[in-house]
């Protein structure tokens, strides 16, 4: 088995190690875009361009299924990464987690991308999943990047920076950029009354990793033994895993791994 996943960078990285979790013997494919990014501001033929190279330099390696690890792409170029990849790949996107975190209760602060923030796609899901539920739209300018670089002063004050702007009763945060997946549990404390129960964080990973399984028919296998191996792209070329990767406990997870097969 193979799962291919793809982003503008090392945000797929939470995403890989949830499939790594469940299937441990599975090969992976990682295809990203370093020099491309930010996708975020960027229009929407852009991402759509940049997310097609990222596809298909990945499909060459013959995955089974392909994750769309990035929030922006899955909004601009999903439809066209499953005209040009489907019915042979199957291609799953990545949607903020909006409507578990609301069936949870609130208040609800969604962190984000100032792009994302306020934008028509993530109003449409507030409306159509949290209608009842107190949200508040926190955007985090320079997070995503500072993620990228494994910038830890940068990371710091992008943090605190949102975390001023999130009401103090909050009790979940939804994690709307797969970047920030890597630091949720920092996120977590900067957000965290004293005293109060622990604030639920809602990221996308395990849902689309469960969800690429149950496309291709596979079952969870967190036993299996971990024979998997690891290709990496970035820009269409093949490399190691890029220095800020190892920066975080997924990107060292995923480091140990033996060269993917075939």
């Amino acid at each position: 088995m193979k799962i291919a996943l793809m982003d503008s960078g090392i945000g797929l990285l939470a995403a890989a190690a949830a499939v790594r979790a469940l299937r441990p013997d599975a090969d992976l494919v990682l295809s990203s875009d370093p020099e491309g990014m930010p996708w975020g501001p960027r229009t929407s033929e852009y991402v759509t361009a940049h997310a097609l190279d990222c596809a298909l330099a990945a499909a060459a390696h013959h995955p089974d299924a392909l994750i769309v690890a990035c929030n922006t792409a899955s909004v601009h170029a999903l439809p066209a990464l499953r005209a040009a990849l489907e019915p042979g790949l199957p291609v799953i996107g990545t949607v903020p987690a909006i409507k578990p975190a609301a069936a949870g209760g609130g208040p609800v602060a969604i962190w984000a991308t100032p792009a994302t923030t306020g934008s028509p796609y993530q109003r449409g899901l507030i409306r159509d999943f949290a209608a009842d539920v107190a949200v508040t739209e926190v955007p985090c300018p320079g997070l995503a990047d500072a993620v990228q670089r494994a910038d830890e002063e940068a990371i710091t004050a992008a943090i605190t920076a949102a975390a001023a702007l999130t009401p103090g009763d909050v009790r979940t945060v939804v994690l709307g950029c797969t970047h920030y997946e890597l630091v949720a549990e920092r996120i977590r404390a900067s957000v965290q009354p004293a005293h109060a129960p622990a604030v639920a964080m809602y990221g996308s990973a395990g849902a689309v990793a469960a969800q690429a399984l149950r496309r291709i028919g596979a079952q969870p296998a967190p036993d299996a033994e971990p024979t998997g191996g690891l290709a990496v792209i970035l820009g269409g070329r093949a490399e190691q895993l890029p220095a800020a990767a190892l920066g975080y406990a997924e990107g060292r997870l995923l480091a140990a791994a033996a060269p993917a097969r075939g």
